[in-house]
């Protein structure tokens, strides 16, 4: 795969002072482009072998276009901060909205090749990390991002000589270190893992580019001009128009699902509350004290039927905790900056630290509930989703996270008597909006969402609690105990 940047391109210095300006001005033109544009956002990577000259390219490509547009970073080992999250976290946290650059000084890619290569993982690893990232770039493209993947090589004896020109040079010297010698002593073995990765992550919608890195002139213009032909083709494509019809779903033979089984009957009485809620909330209270969730967090996902009363849940679940160390994030509509990132963004940027707990009034569910039902977005988009969820999720388990989601289910009969509790009841008013109402006559839809959600996101380690909700005191109960089974089982 490497051959091919090996062969020793050059270009002299008065054919790059002859094609740079140009070069320059159109990169210019096609950012501005971009930026005003803001369809898109621009995502390239900088990888490759040391000495190649990638540090060199970061710096020329923010000399030549406009560097207030462009988000540059550079990766390192994670901090105490990113250490405490999935390890994709960081990368979430960094990604350019649309109309801007983004330039990563190294990636998701760094890390697992360098635990292959040293051998501090198994292949299987190196293969299980592969596929998250083939997933995590078709993701990324799939919400609009052109994402550039440049991978800067040298030929060992090029490596060699080019570390050996930095290091005797008292100005250049700094830009070698220890790491990039050890390196060096284990180029073949580098060089076998990296191709493996390469190889299987050079996918259609985000491919490999290769860039000689022994010539200087040659790798900026080749970087340059590959930049420049894939901003202008994405800027000459047509947007198409997304289907936003729903699609229909084909309720089973007898009417049964999920949410017409659950015994909605279920009842307490107020002495069997107080006690069983007094007795759970100090329960869960000390679980989170204890030191053994100091290495673990807890994400709380709350979804339900409007008025079935998620947040009287959730304030008997905070009572219960330190103030300190939770967060309740309600999610609403999303904010433009929002919408300038891919769908999962807002809510990765919200994953708590070791020994927290992050209480989510509605979630990344929305995607397949209301913007489903409600026709924002495509039918592609929805579809897709499962998949993103699921990979979502699976990394915040895998990484010391537990994982509860609860689904509040109630009747609607008994959604019509809050409803117009709300309107008659003085304190409760803002309770109840138009939307509300508007929801409510999509009721069948609704729950033939719920429906394929719950048995497309349930899985053995973040399967959802269903539980029904007539009887307000009965499901916060029922809400302490699930905590409290599960973080047992976890601790």
């Amino acid at each position: 795969m490497f051959e091919s940047a090996e062969i020793g391109h050059r270009i002299d210095k008065a054919e790059y002072r002859e094609l740079e300006p140009e070069l320059r001005k159109n990169l210019l033109d096609a950012q501005a482009e971009l930026r005003e544009r803001a369809e898109f956002p621009l995502l390239i990577l900088i990888a490759g072998v040391d000495g190649a000259g990638k540090g060199e390219t970061v710096n020329l490509l923010n000399a030549w276009m406009d560097p207030r547009h462009i988000h540059t970073r550079a990766f390192a080992e994670p901090n105490d901060l990113e250490a405490q999250r999935p390890p994709m976290w960081r990368y979430w946290q960094a990604l350019p909205p649309k109309g801007k650059i983004g330039i990563f000084f190294g990636s998701w890619y760094t890390q697992p090749i360098l635990d292959r290569a040293y051998k501090r993982s198994r292949n299987a690893d190196l293969i299980a990390s592969i596929e998250e990232i083939r997933h995590f770039e078709k993701m990324l493209v799939a919400e609009g991002a052109l994402l550039l993947k440049f991978w800067f090589h040298l030929s060992k004896k090029a490596q060699e000589k080019r570390l050996n020109t930095l290091s005797s040079n008292p100005k250049t010297r700094w830009r070698v270190g220890p790491s990039d010698w050890e390196h060096y002593k284990r180029y073949d073995r580098l060089r076998a893992v990296s191709e493996q990765t390469l190889r299987e992550t050079s996918t259609g919608e985000a491919p490999w580019f290769i860039v000689e890195g022994a010539d200087a002139n040659y790798r900026h213009l080749t970087v340059g001009n590959h930049m420049l032909n894939a901003m202008r083709s994405r800027l000459a494509e047509t947007p198409q128009r997304p289907t936003t019809a729903p699609a229909v779903r084909v309720p089973a033979l007898d009417e049964r699902n999920v949410l017409n089984v659950l015994d909605y009957q279920a009842k307490l009485d107020k002495p069997d509350y107080r006690d069983k809620l007094e007795k759970l909330q100090g329960k869960l209270n000390l679980l989170t004290r204890d030191k053994r969730f100091r290495k673990r967090s807890m994400v709380v996902v709350f979804e339900g039927s409007d008025a079935a009363g998620k947040g009287s849940s959730i304030r008997r679940i905070t009572a219960a905790l330190d103030a300190r160390f939770y967060r309740v994030i309600p999610i609403a509509a999303p904010s433009a900056e929002e919408l300038a990132q891919p769908y999962l963004w807002r809510f990765w940027r919200q994953l708590p630290a070791h020994g927290h707990v992050a209480i989510f009034d509605r979630s990344w569910y929305g995607r397949v509930l209301v913007e489903r039902v409600e026709g924002y977005c495509s039918e592609a988009d929805w579809m897709r989703a499962y998949h993103e969820i699921n990979d979502f999720e699976e990394q915040l388990v895998r990484n010391d996270v537990i994982l509860v989601k609860f689904w509040l289910a109630i009747t609607p009969e008994e959604q019509l008597r809050r409803f117009t509790e709300r309107e008659q009841v003085a304190f409760k008013n803002y309770k109840i909006t138009e939307d509300d109402w508007r929801n409510r006559d999509q009721w069948q839809a609704y729950e033939h969402a719920v429906c394929d959600m719950v048995e497309r996101s349930s899985t053995h380690r973040a399967n959802w609690t269903l539980i029904p909700a007539n009887d307000k005191r009965y499901a916060r109960v029922e809400v302490l105990k699930t905590l409290v089974q599960r973080l047992e089982e976890e601790l």
